[in-house]
């Protein structure tokens, strides 16, 4: 394998619940999430599209906590963005995103000290705006994942 071909960066999962829902969110236990619009951050720094490729696979073990959204039937990722410079903007980025959106504490975020790495927002035209505001904000240049469609399947 060519490692030179390998994207690193950092990601943001707009993912779309259907439904108002309780989850079990692994050793956090049952948290109750909103219908609406989320948007998940979080790094890879072996492989950018294996992490997110794995994130939109169904029939996978449960590790991260958005696995557990992801796994319900109700969830589904409409969008995903990346940041391929090789660089861990994780941290940031979800601050940057939660100025506009309202965060669920302490998801995602057990390996930092962020109060979130998840962030809800009603309406989806503030969870795109707030992405690309961050990206924007940040100096990042934005990608786009393009295998998203052929992906995820619920």
């Amino acid at each position: 394998m060519n490692t030179k071909n390998i994207r690193k960066g950092t990601y943001c999962l707009l993912i779309y619940l259907k439904v108002d829902i309780p989850i079990k969110i692994g050793k956090k236990g049952k948290m109750n999430f909103n219908k609406g619009y989320y948007v998940y951050v979080g790094s890879a720094m072996n492989s950018l599209d294996g992490r997110v490729r794995r994130h939109l696979r169904n029939n996978k073990k449960l590790h991260w906590h958005v696995d557990y959204i992801l796994d319900n039937s109700q969830s589904t990722v409409i969008d995903v963005y990346l940041s391929d410079d090789g660089v861990k903007h994780e941290c940031d980025l979800a601050n940057h995103i939660a100025y506009a959106g309202k965060e669920v504490q302490g998801f995602g975020c057990s390996d930092c000290k962020c109060n979130s790495h998840l962030v809800y927002f009603s309406k989806i035209v503030d969870a795109e705006s707030a992405c690309l505001n961050a990206f924007k904000k940040m100096g990042l240049e934005l990608n786009k994942f393009e295998d998203l469609s052929h992906s995820f399947e619920k």
